[in-house]
């Protein structure tokens, strides 16, 4: 289910400690919209706020949306062959049960936890409760760690993680945030991993500032798994859905000549899945193990609306397979010098084609 890749970012960076954004906006006292945005084409770098989106967009441009909700993934376990304290993290769920979880050290799930072994029990909560894990086999492919399992879930998971999880988090945000921190203004079908975050700036205002002008919007829903994958590991495979609503509007939008913005890799990677040879898209659902990258451009989308992702991140080639690598090559270089935000509580980046995509 996981491959390795074999091309790295041209994006080469550092990222200091203190640029990732260890709290909402909100408790920074910052509302949703009015974190930075920094938009960069091929031509010049501008810095803006989000709630100035519209100003970077024309009538006619399409932004599509990943309407995923996130879930409370997150639990605290105990390990049966010693007793030891883990985090799980559960990825997503397979069409025959089975499910993909991680487990990282407790209690703060900074690091993954690499000597698990086939079979062992891990007991969801802190005492004896109703629901467990039994792990069967390691994923395939991650560079020689046992990182990600598939597991057998005794007892009802969904309702435990209903009632005890909490939100994934690393070792980057400070204390514990509750689940509508992790939620987008365009969240209607819980399904996520991890909140997909490059819809959080939006707020109901904005969005009607931006139809008011023109600008139409559409949905897509792809469920993230966990974003923890090591350097040169691709994203796991997500569930997704496109609709025909938003197929027909994408290929209207192509017609007349506008642009495909995507908020999210999510949505590249959904929109991207429900293409043809053609570059027609077509409505589509299952699952995607699609990677953008060099070996795969983008036959649709145009621009992108994205957080700021990590050094080495499988993303990075997303980017710049949509905008050309020295676009976010100079994007990220002002991001740094303009001590941007990192991750999903962070800044964003709006990485914009003057043209529709041939």
């Amino acid at each position: 289910m996981t491959q390795t890749l074999t091309v790295r970012p041209r994006t080469r960076f550092n990222l200091p400690d203190e640029l990732s954004a260890a709290s909402p906006p909100e408790a920074r006292g910052i509302p949703r919209d009015q974190v930075r945005l920094l938009v960069a084409d091929r031509k010049q770098v501008k810095h803006a706020r989000f709630a100035q989106l519209d100003r970077y967009l024309r009538p006619g441009d399409l932004l599509v949306v990943n309407t995923s909700g996130t879930l409370p993934a997150a639990t605290d376990g105990i390990r049966g062959t010693d007793g030891r304290q883990v985090v799980a993290h559960f990825s997503t769920t397979l069409d025959d049960g089975h499910r993909v979880v991680e487990l990282r050290t407790a209690p703060d799930a900074a690091q993954p936890v690499l000597d698990a072994v086939p079979g062992e029990q891990i007991r969801l909560g802190k005492a004896s409760g109703t629901a467990a894990l039994t792990l069967v086999e390691p994923l395939p492919a991650q560079q020689g760690r046992n990182r990600l399992w598939l597991a057998r879930a005794s007892g009802d998971v969904t309702r435990y993680l209903t009632r005890n999880g909490r939100p994934i988090r690393y070792g980057y945000v400070s204390g514990a945030w509750p689940l509508e921190a992790y939620q987008t203004v365009f969240a209607t079908e819980p399904g996520s991993a991890e909140m997909p975050s490059a819809g959080r700036p939006f707020t109901p205002a904005l969005v009607d500032q931006l139809t008011s002008r023109g600008i139409r919007i559409a949905p897509i829903t792809l469920h993230t798994g966990v974003s923890s994958q090591e350097a040169g590991e691709p994203p796991l495979p997500e569930r997704f859905r496109v609709p025909a609503t938003t197929a027909h509007l994408v290929n209207q939008t192509r017609h007349q000549g506008r642009r495909i913005i995507a908020v999210g890799t999510t949505v590249v990677r959904a929109l991207e899945s429900a293409t043809r040879a053609d570059r027609l898209v077509v409505p589509a659902e299952g699952w995607t193990d699609l990677v953008i990258g060099e070996h795969h451009p983008p036959r649709v989308v145009d621009s992108l609306v994205t957080g700021l992702h990590a050094p080495d991140a499988s993303h990075l080639l997303m980017l710049e397979a949509v905008a050309g690598p020295d676009v976010v090559r100079r994007a990220y270089q002002a991001a740094l010098r303009g001590r941007y935000l990192w991750h999903e509580f962070g800044d964003v980046s709006l990485l914009l084609a003057e043209q529709p995509r041939r």
